[in-house]
């Protein structure tokens, strides 16, 4: 879920998250067709008998799965039935996704609101110059998301998405309302941390919440509008921050505004739906039939109730999960995955690339703070947008392996500005250069697909608590890359630690080549299915 953070000046690590495979064979339905009776987009009546189909262009890619190719029809023929007539198949679930996607805006927002106000808020409450304190109230942020992390994977098993938004509300309003009235160290800590613990429960809660009420063919597309969503979160937050150069009061405006997002998020999850496979799984079956009939059409209640009862039956989804769970097979798999490229994610230098940023952008003339960051956010957007488009149509592999081969050239390129000698002007213009290429080719890639491709992955029984380990190693991984950054390049210099960036961009980019799997396409049960060796035959 995730997106790059566009600030120059961070006092400590800054918290970045975006909002991240062997293709396997697509699984077809075979469909009849009749013209479209009702709704914005043309549905498929439910076939009489549900039969799998496995592409044949796929078959050489995962060996161990089974063809069995329809007699009279080819498979391609089948795929592109399946694909046309729904363009706009993605609206029903569009505002669920836009409310929840709100959670993103905060993060967004908080993750610039302190970047400016931080000299202010150290003035006013008595720890000017201090700059471990000035570091404190920004990293203990962090602290409270790994908090928040941690404990989501159990609050939604048992409260599911939408109730868990909205509990999830508290410590995120309470927290800007005990920021922005905080008159002593100790009070804007608090607020810091309860912030962060909201923040940390959202970025588990949002990627499983757009993956479950999406339609399969969209899924990919509306995960990323959590991205773009932090990505707006946090121009909003350079934008009001303007008025605190003159005012030094301001920052508390920004922090009482902050809680205005909780309280749409709140009312607004009051009148989204919850998850249909949680529905499902808690026994609430007429309930998970409505959401899917209103989401997804009345075409695919029957056709989704069936898989879901299938996944819980054989696959223990009916009952609470654990944590020791995740050391067994195949959640150890999906738990090592989603681990291991949170890992990779932060250790390619996001956090200190958007640190160093604010010097390559001095070197060049641009003292602005907020002119350096808007470059930096429009260069983050884009690539939003651009990942936006692609990601169902290119696929979730494709796209990471593509943007950390592009995040490694834009490494070597600043390196090589840096380290060759030529002209002043063109060296520095090389690494504005590199620099804008590396946030852009993060924010298509390495980002969103990170987020959005673990909950796909998992299994509907553990899925709340693979994305809460997995989230959790990602706010470990992002505090220690803060910490060290600096202390490294003064011990080392910047074009070697940039190099050691490509070098972990290219160690990504083979990991997300050999180990992940394409997931484009296929709804949650078939990933499951195709994953998971536990399951009948006749299920795959």
């Amino acid at each position: 879920m995730w997106a790059a953070a566009g600030i120059c000046q961070p006092v400590v690590p800054v918290p970045i998250i975006l909002t991240a495979r062997l293709q396997t064979k697509a699984l077809i339905y075979v469909f009849d067709y009749k013209p479209p009776q009702y709704g914005l987009c043309p549905r498929r009546r439910p076939p009489p008998e549900r039969q799998f189909r496995i592409s044949a262009a796929d078959k050489q890619q995962l060996p161990e799965s089974q063809s069995h190719k329809p007699d009279g029809e080819s498979t391609s023929s089948l795929q592109e039935k399946r694909d046309t007539g729904s363009d706009l198949g993605w609206l029903p679930a569009f505002p669920h996704v836009l409310v929840a996607s709100m959670s993103n805006f905060l993060f967004g927002y908080h993750i610039g609101v302190m970047n400016g106000p931080i000299v202010s808020i150290a003035r006013e409450l008595g720890f000017e110059g201090n700059s471990f304190l000035e570091g404190l109230v920004v990293s203990i942020f962090i602290a409270g998301a790994f908090i928040g992390s941690i404990s989501c994977g159990s609050l939604v098993d048992k409260l599911g998405c939408r109730r868990t938004f909205q509990v999830d509300t508290i410590p995120l309003i309470l927290g800007a309302i005990v920021s922005g009235q905080a008159h002593s160290l100790d009070e804007i800590l608090l607020g810091r941390f309860l912030v962060g613990v909201g923040i940390g429960v959202n970025t588990v809660l949002v990627p499983i919440y757009i993956s479950e009420v999406s339609p399969t063919k969209y899924r990919g597309s509306l995960g990323t509008l959590s991205q773009i969503s932090t990505c707006l979160g946090i121009i909003a937050s350079l934008f009001l921050g303007i008025p605190s150069e003159n005012d030094p009061h301001w920052w508390r405006t920004m922090l009482y505004i902050a809680s205005v997002p909780g309280f749409i998020l709140s009312l607004g999850m009051q009148f989204a739906v919850d998850s249909p496979r949680w529905l499902c799984k808690v026994g609430r079956l007429e309930d998970s039939k409505e959401v899917i009939r209103n989401l997804w059409g009345p075409s695919e209640v029957d056709k989704a109730i069936e898989e879901f009862q299938s996944v819980m039956t054989c696959g223990g989804g009916d009952s609470e999960s654990r944590w020791l769970e995740l050391l067994e097979k195949p959640h150890s798999r999906v738990a090592f995955i989603g681990g291991a490229l949170f890992v990779l994610q932060q250790f390619a230098g996001i956090n200190g690339v958007l640190y160093f940023s604010s010097l390559t952008f001095q070197d060049v003339g641009i003292t602005s703070s907020a002119l350096a960051s808007l470059y930096i956010g429009l260069s983050n957007f884009a690539g939003s947008l651009c990942a936006l488009y692609l990601m169902d149509k290119q696929g979730r592999k494709r796209l990471l392996v593509g943007s950390y081969f592009g995040m490694a050239i834009s490494m070597f390129l600043v390196v090589y500005a840096i380290s060759s000698p030529m002209d002043e002007e063109l060296s520095h213009t090389l690494s504005i250069l590199g620099t804008l290429l590396y946030i852009f080719t993060f924010a298509t890639g390495a980002g969103p697909v990170t987020g959005l491709i673990i909950p796909e992955l998992s299994s509907s029984r553990t899925r709340g608590k693979i994305m809460s380990f997995s989230f959790s190693v990602h706010w470990v991984c992002n505090f220690l890359v803060g910490l060290f950054f600096l202390e490294l390049v003064e011990k080392f210099g910047v074009a070697p630690v940039y190099t050691s960036f490509g070098g972990v961009s290219l160690l990504a980019a083979t990991f997300a080549y050999h180990f992940t799997v394409e997931t484009k396409g296929r709804s949650l049960e078939e990933i499951e299915i195709s994953l998971n060796s536990n399951f009948p035959a006749k299920y795959k």
